[in-house]
């Protein structure tokens, strides 16, 4: 999931952890990524932020602990995605409907960014190291206090909060909403409030609105039979 979402683990492969150096990262206009040790004065670049190697260090030996726990519940049998996508999606009907109606969004919505994330696979990994049914990065399942990012409950409501949120910020407007879903806030709003020029988030906002689109007509013609 998107070039906001680099997993750590990747960033320390060529990061010396001991060093006490702070660790940048930029964002070129195509939404490439650019980790480095010093500052970079280019103008083609943004800063989207400055972290400690050591905090970076850190994070990486919890997403380690997180991933071996994962590989050892997989190995003693937890089940991964079976079914049709139709089958899948009941499956999880109940959650998605218990958070929509905690945090003030509509189910279809819920629904079409689970699809668009990890097409209702809860074992779901992406390269960037996004975890679950909502795709969620430790990070920011840590923002939203959800202490089992593998957990399928406790991952829809991380990621429904942080929807939620991200409705608030941007004034109920859903496409910015999902920009910054993919990308994270902070490039819609360095970016004059629209969605980034990136490819891969454009692509995600347009994916997921269909998907909405799809799930709001579904409802319309059960609710007209």
């Amino acid at each position: 999931m998107v070039c906001a979402r680099v997993c750590v683990i990747a960033l320390l492969c060529w990061i010396a952890v001991p060093a006490l150096s702070d660790v940048y990262k930029y964002t070129d206009a195509q939404g490439n990524v650019i980790f480095t040790d010093k500052p970079l004065g280019r103008k083609d670049l943004s800063l989207e932020w400055r972290r400690s190697a050591k905090g970076l260090a850190e994070e990486n030996r919890d997403a380690q602990r997180r991933l071996l726990a994962y590989s050892r519940v997989t190995a003693s049998g937890t089940p991964k995605a079976s079914g049709s996508l139709a089958e899948r999606r009941a499956g999880y009907d109940g959650v998605v409907r218990s958070m929509a109606l905690r945090y003030r969004l509509s189910p279809e919505l819920l629904h079409a960014v689970i699809r668009a994330e990890s097409a209702y696979d809860p074992s779901a990994v992406s390269s960037a190291g996004a975890i679950g049914l909502m795709q969620l990065i430790p990070a920011t399942a840590e923002r939203y206090e959800v202490r089992d990012i593998w957990n399928p409950v406790e991952n829809v409501r991380g990621g429904a909060a942080y929807l939620r949120d991200l409705l608030d910020l941007f004034d109920e407007d859903l496409s910015l909403a999902l920009a910054g879903y993919n990308a994270g806030e902070n490039a819609v709003i360095r970016h004059g409030r629209k969605i980034p020029p990136y490819p891969e988030t454009q692509t995600y906002v347009r994916k997921v609105l269909q998907f909405y689109w799809a799930e709001r007509a579904a409802v319309t013609q059960l609710a007209a039979r």
